[in-house]
């Protein structure tokens, strides 16, 4: 019973840190895309875990 006090916060965190990745990621001015940035595109944040935010 005393783990859901430890695990509770923790998947707070991971939802919270994923809600707006995507829309602060075009408020910058980019998109998300999974995987890596392509070559005329530069990383400019991260939308989730295994999205990256691209910026051109």
């Amino acid at each position: 019973m005393k783990i859901l006090f430890l695990l509770f916060p923790l998947i707070l965190l991971l939802v919270q840190g994923a809600a707006g990745g995507s829309y602060s990621c075009r408020r910058r001015g980019g998109f998300c895309t999974f995987g890596g940035c392509r070559y005329p595109t530069t990383p400019v944040g991260k939308c989730s875990t295994f999205k990256t935010c691209c910026k051109r």
